[in-house]
């Protein structure tokens, strides 16, 4: 009897920058976002490029639509009014579409929008591939996950030029160069990690900064720091989203030359 050798992690890796390449490239995938509006933009509720009216009512938006303007809830003609809460699941999956596009409903902070997701979007048709940095494993790094004695929120400007809030559970500290090194991180519910981070490298042939996120720290917190898994913010992709840019301390002042680099495009 045989059986297969396990993966080795260059291979690994390589399927994983299959499926990240597969998922930003999908139908209703980053590429595809061509607006974001915020209803307090537009006090007549009127949204740009999109049909009906959109207005809020505390906890909820009313989305007011004729037959002619042809949007659907749920997959059934939309007339008259509908409560709308935000949408949590995949973009394909949100309750409002116009034809195939899908629009999204959105809550930050106390504020609406929504999000245009169109499958025909010219930076869906433009794309080409994600520039990578191939697999090191020098980049593989042991680290230790740091939790905070309470979550403490830090405001940071966002790519549309808004400051809001971004909460920190903890750092990862890490050795690098023979110099340890730290990142303030997120935690996420399911208890993996989320790092925005610059390093020496951003803005030199690649993007300004990057998402990091490290799985679950084990029991005694330690933590693989796996930079060659570094992510290309959604606003990367398309200008419409709002990605926060990294909080104070979490620019490295060393190079990283591993993980996704920039998009290319025809």
């Amino acid at each position: 009897m045989t059986t297969e050798n396990p993966p080795v992690p260059a291979q690994e890796w390589a399927s994983w920058h299959e499926h990240r390449t597969a998922t930003v490239s999908a139908p209703y995938g980053p590429l595809a976002l061509t607006g974001t509006h915020w209803l307090a933009d537009h006090s007549d509720g009127a949204l740009p490029g999109l049909p009906g009216r959109w207005r809020e009512d505390g906890d909820t938006i009313v989305l007011s639509a004729a037959a002619g303007d042809g949007l659907t809830a749920d997959g059934e003609p939309l007339t008259g009014e509908i409560g709308l809460g935000a949408d949590t699941g995949p973009f394909a999956e949100s309750r409002i579409a116009a034809g195939p596009r899908r629009l999204v409903v959105l809550r930050r902070e106390g504020l609406w929008a929504v999000r245009d997701f169109d499958p025909e979007s010219a930076a869906r048709r433009a794309f080409r591939a994600i520039d990578a940095t191939p697999y090191d494993p020098a980049w593989t790094l042991p680290g230790r996950f740091r939790p905070y004695e309470a979550s403490r929120t830090v405001r940071v400007e966002n790519a549309d030029g808004r400051e809001r809030g971004l909460g920190l559970g903890g750092e990862i500290a890490f050795t690098a160069g023979g110099t340890e090194h730290t990142l303030q991180v997120a935690v996420e519910p399911d208890g993996a990690l989320w790092a925005v981070f610059a390093d020496a490298t951003s803005g030199h042939g690649g993007f300004p900064f990057r998402f990091l996120r490290p799985a679950a720290p084990a029991a005694d917190g330690t933590v693989t720091v796996d930079f060659n898994r570094s992510l290309l913010p959604p606003c990367a992709f398309a200008d419409h989203f709002i990605c926060p840019f990294p909080p104070p301390g979490n620019t490295l002042p060393i190079a990283v030359p591993a993980g996704e680099r920039a998009v290319l495009t025809d």
